[in-house]
């Protein structure tokens, strides 16, 4: 025995008591045996090399890596601690150990929830068949598999050279370099996608579009931090708004130009894919400060002005919705659109009629573009125009899987025509850190001042302490990052001096609903069922962060597909870090070793007594097997 632990007679005593603390115990008492291993652990040697820090999985790395895993992926500078053994008959035994293998290459741009070829089985009323469409697990639809990456596929550049740069073999696709050509959305160069910044509306760069839109907008006062981008393109518009403090969500469909959300990700710009269908959105009432059209191709005019009302709904009281395009200047452009005069005409009548509805005031119309600005609040509006309100405050945030209402939906109600619905924001920077209007109204139960505050200093200490377990981290390795249960948006507060976005998930229909606080701090996000896929591409995310995730859904589904859209969501050489307690990351490294994935469980960071603990997973790089001739 004395051998085998190098001859210590330290470690040997340890063995002892570890015996004797097991039979004591017992099965009721394995919390407390974690508790104290974790301390005994802590106060052993530390590891005299990179293998010993790592718990190697059952797969070996591919070799051709362009950049393979070293230990300054996850930095050695925190003891792992060692669970398997303990485990090891319950959820780690090797005979029951899965090893997932690779899908076909066929699925390596796979979207579970939005596949064009599931789609085409729905209704094309009201784009029904672009909206989400999930794989049916109790019939075997949902895949068992890893979705493989390109066979030459390469680490996206770093941001800022991303926005304008980008790997032609990790998104094979020219369509969009032809068809949009003259537009200059995205061009081909060798071996790389170059982003000039071009769009339908603005020949001259998004710069210059933005510049104009600024003249008629307040885009550098921080009042302005949010937008949403419909029909985005290659969300040109959002990459250059970064540079003015100001985050886009922008959103398209799976498949009106090939790859163009793809695209945006791929830049390390924030999108998701998405459709105005006959569904809400999936974000909160009074989320974005400003919505923009660039000819986005939404039918505005129809079903008597739904989709401008759903734009309304996530609009923050006075905040802009710009236009630009069909029918905006159709005296000068109509014979280019192939329109005749009296159908665009028809066109925007019908949307200024339905902003009239709405009480939004027409601000401005020049050149090209077109400003309205939505009421702080409906006093004047109720009383003046008498509208069609929804009837119901409380389903104002209602918007996943919720249908689209023919209704306005009601500010909060105020005692002065000059007051701000919900409450005034504070102007960004200070935003992410003020006490946002719904938890000063107390209008999202449970969640009162003192927890916002206290939640803050949690994440301040908790993102000190992953600078220290991820050597990567601020060193610019990580861009897209995703909260998989974001709650108060605190990670994403912490992450804001570093070089990335973060798109905050609230997990839907579970309560306490925070995503509307999470927005008014100035961040964005929205809601998603983890037993259902995420309305993204494959290999988008760098980093996920996933705190009581798994325990939240272990009772609602099979966790393992949620580890495999971890996967599929996260590119090569990424990084998850679970927190749970540790019966729930045993579980997760149990699959996490058949899906190969390096991982590691470590202490809280506040010791070792704290019954949660870390995990810290990376995606190995592996790509799948090139077509033979």
């Amino acid at each position: 025995m004395a051998k085998d632990h190098g001859g210590s007679p330290k470690l040997y005593q340890l063995e002892s008591k570890r015996k004797r603390v097991t039979w004591i115990v017992g099965v009721s008492g394995l919390c407390i045996f974690f508790y104290i291993l974790g301390a005994w652990q802590n106060n052993g040697r530390r590891p005299t090399s990179s293998a010993e820090v790592y718990t190697k999985v059952g797969c070996d790395q591919d070799k051709s890596s362009s950049s393979s895993i070293s230990s300054s992926t996850i930095s050695s500078s925190v003891v792992p601690m060692d669970f398997e053994s303990h485990h090891q008959l319950v959820v780690n035994n090797t005979k029951s150990l899965e090893n997932f293998p690779p899908c076909e290459m066929l699925y390596s741009e796979y979207t579970p929830c939005q596949e064009p070829q599931r789609g085409r089985k729905f209704d094309r009323n009201m784009l029904k068949y672009r909206e989400r469409h999930c794989p049916n697990k109790e019939e075997k639809e949902a895949l068992r598999c890893l979705i493989p990456a390109p066979p030459n596929y390469k680490i996206p550049f770093k941001w800022p050279q991303s926005k304008d740069y980008a790997w032609f073999a990790n998104i094979p696709h020219k369509e969009l370099s032809i068809e949009k050509a003259v537009q200059n959305w995205v061009q081909v160069e060798g071996d790389r996608l170059r982003f000039p910044g071009g769009g339908t509306m603005f020949p001259n760069g998004a710069d210059a579009y933005i510049d104009d839109i600024s003249a008629l907008v307040p885009l550098t006062t921080g009042t302005i931090r949010t937008a949403i981008d419909t029909g985005c393109g290659v969300a040109s518009w959002g990459a250059y708004l970064l540079r003015r403090d100001i985050i886009a969500m922008s959103f398209a469909p799976r498949d009106t130009h090939e790859a163009q959300v793809w695209f945006a990700l791929e830049r390390g710009v924030p999108a998701m894919i998405g459709v105005m269908g006959s569904q809400r959105l999936p974000y909160p009432a009074r989320a974005f400060d400003m919505a923009h059209c660039s000819r986005c191709l939404i039918p505005w005019y129809k079903y008597d002005g739904l989709y401008l009302i759903e734009v309304d709904r996530v609009l923050r009281p006075g905040g802009y919705w710009i236009l630009s395009g069909p029918p905006i200047r159709w005296k000068m452009y109509w014979r280019g659109w192939e329109r005749s005069q009296e159908d665009l005409k028809k066109e925007q009548d019908s949307i200024e009629e339905t902003a009239r509805q709405l009480c939004w005031k027409k601000v401005i119309e020049k050149g090209d573009l077109s400003v309205w600005q939505k009421p702080l609040n409906h006093n004047k509006c109720i009383k003046n125009k008498k509208p069609f309100m929804c009837k119901s405050r409380d389903k104002a945030d209602a918007a996943w899987y919720q249908d689209m209402e023919a209704c306005i939906t009601p500010l909060p109600e105020v005692t002065n025509s000059n007051e701000v619905a919900g409450g005034a924001l504070e102007k960004w920077p200070e935003r992410a850190f003020a006490i946002p209007p719904r938890i000063s109204t107390g209008s999202v139960p449970s969640i009162t001042v003192e927890k916002f505050k206290e939640d803050n200093k949690v994440w301040s200490e908790r993102v000190s302490y992953y600078k220290r377990l991820i050597g990567l981290l601020p060193q610019g390795r990580y861009r897209n990052v995703m909260d998989a249960n974001a709650y108060l948006g605190g990670f994403a507060a912490a992450l804001a001096k570093y070089p990335v976005w973060v798109m905050n998930v609230v997990p839907a229909k579970i309560e306490p609903d925070t995503l509307g606080i999470i927005y008014e701090r100035g961040f964005i996000g929205t809601y998603n069922d983890w037993c259902e896929a995420f309305s993204t591409y494959p290999r988008t995310y760098d980093l996920i962060h996933a705190g009581g995730l798994i325990s939240l859904y272990q009772d609602r589904c099979d966790i393992t597909y949620i580890l495999l859209e971890m996967d599929r969501i996260l590119r090569p050489e990424g990084t998850v870090i679970f927190r749970d307690g540790v019966e729930a990351l045993v579980k997760i490294k149990s699959i996490a070793d058949g899906m190969r994935w390096q991982s590691r469980i470590v202490d809280h960071e506040s010791g070792p007594f704290n019954p949660e603990k870390i995990l810290i997973a990376v995606k190995t790089y592996w790509t799948g097997e090139p077509k033979r001739e």
